[in-house]
């Protein structure tokens, strides 16, 4: 048997091109069978553990498979030397391609370790606080930007320091090419620095269409899920340069505001007679304030003497007045009401529109379907309330009002107005 196997040696010997072809077949088998029983037996087994480990779901980003390449580079980068018959400049360039892969293997598994300690850090209870993934963002294209230095002086067989004294002449296009990176740096840091937004921060950007949450906060974008559950993406430097509103404040102070205004018809307003303020005594919430109020008006008018004969000289109830009392006492009483909050119930200049009667205050929820709901209750119940005190709302003529008043002015024997006549609103009346 070793005769036989001596006698093949020979034979190959005496045929230089054979033996070199079949050593590199035996070499890249060699290589191929390593590759097989480090990701078969090895990544396998290490998966196994990892799957009842506690943090099982850290395999997904494929560390381990990464760094077990290295191993059949490394077969033929060391197999290759061996390997009879073949040029010095073909075992220079293999080695050197192989350097390659091992370099760039291990700076992406450097890459997948950092995508660890980013799901790590997200897992504590601050993270959102303090996001770190732009900054761990930066620390990848440090090292992508070394490992592909590394790469090209590994494959032009140089030393890398060759290549890096050359980096100073290239500062100022690396600076420009470059410039949205140092400028999303700078921005992250400041963001992180005075805490300008977090993740889950309710954050309002007209220029830009967004108005929603944070969802991500990265080196170059910071994600918006606006509340039509679109995504916009905002570069980060525009946190620093532009203006923007974060509703943070509103949604840590446990109160949210109500700023609304009722726009009242002037015509409707008027001092109260005596049975108006029988009637509206009724209301409980008014019964105080109109007794308080009747007393200060008596003893106001009393000081008049015999001026305060006539009308025009006395102090008297509005029905306004009175209706902006039992404004702030309901929201008083209200349970959905902040009552330690700004709390302002107060006319604003009459405009083309009506009397503005404004409410001013917060809610004791920041949640938005309840606030809406709280605010629809309010207004809902002043509004079906305000005929109690003789007043209205303003409201622009709409097409049944002119209508109506046609209709009414026909039935008083008016001849028909001749402009009306092939008019949409005549001929909407006779159909």
């Amino acid at each position: 048997m070793n005769n036989e196997f001596a006698g093949w040696l020979d034979w190959l010997r005496a045929h230089p091109e054979l033996q070199t072809l079949v050593a590199c077949t035996a070499l890249i088998f060699a290589a191929w069978l390593s590759n097989w029983i480090v990701k078969r037996i090895l990544v396998r087994g290490l998966y196994h553990l990892l799957r009842h480990a506690r943090d099982a779901q850290l395999q997904d980003f494929g560390v381990i498979k990464r760094l077990s390449n290295i191993v059949p580079a490394l077969v033929l980068s060391i197999g290759i030397k061996v390997v009879p018959g073949l040029p010095e400049a073909a075992v220079t360039v293999v080695q050197n391609v192989c350097g390659g892969f091992i370099v760039l293997t291990i700076a992406l598994a450097l890459g997948a370790v950092l995508d660890i300690i980013n799901l790590l850090y997200q897992r504590r209870a601050d993270a959102h606080l303090h996001p770190i993934k732009g900054y761990l963002q930066v620390v990848k294209i440090v090292l992508y930007a070394i490992a592909t230095i590394l790469i090209i002086a590994t494959l032009i067989d140089r030393s890398p320091l060759i290549l890096l004294s050359g980096l100073g002449a290239m500062a100022a296009v690396l600076m420009l090419i470059f410039q949205d990176t140092l400028l999303s740096l700078v921005a992250s840091v400041q963001i992180t620095s005075n805490d300008l937004i977090r993740v889950g921060d309710w954050v309002e950007m007209p220029q830009l269409n967004a108005d929603g949450d944070v969802i991500d906060i990265a080196l170059h974008t910071v994600k918006v899920q606006n509340w039509d559950k679109t995504i916009t993406s905002i570069p980060t430097k525009r946190f620093i340069s532009d203006s923007f509103k974060n509703w943070r404040g509103m949604q840590e102070s446990g109160g949210r505001r109500i700023k609304r205004a009722i726009y009242l018809d002037q015509q409707s307003v008027h001092f109260l007679d005596a049975d108006e303020r029988q009637h509206l005594k009724r209301f409980r919430l008014l019964e105080e304030y109109l007794s308080n109020k009747r007393q200060e008006i008596d003893e106001w008018n009393a000081k008049l003497e015999e001026r305060g004969q006539e009308p025009v000289n006395t102090r008297r109830i509005t029905n306004i007045g009175t209706f902006r009392a039992y404004v702030e006492r309901y929201l008083r009483s209200h349970p959905g009401i902040h009552q330690n909050m700004t709390f302002i119930v107060r006319q604003l200049a009459p405009t083309a529109d009506g009397l503005p009667l404004e409410i001013y205050c917060f809610t004791n929820t920041v949640a938005w379907v309840q606030y809406e709901a709280i605010q629809s209750d309010i207004f809902d119940h002043l509004l079906a309330i305000l005929p109690e005190f003789g007043l209205r709302v303003f409201q622009h003529p709409s097409g049944a009002d002119m209508r109506g008043m046609h209709e009414s002015l026909m039935q008083r024997g008016a001849p028909a107005l001749p402009q009306l006549e092939g008019h949409p609103l005549e001929m909407a009346r006779q159909s």
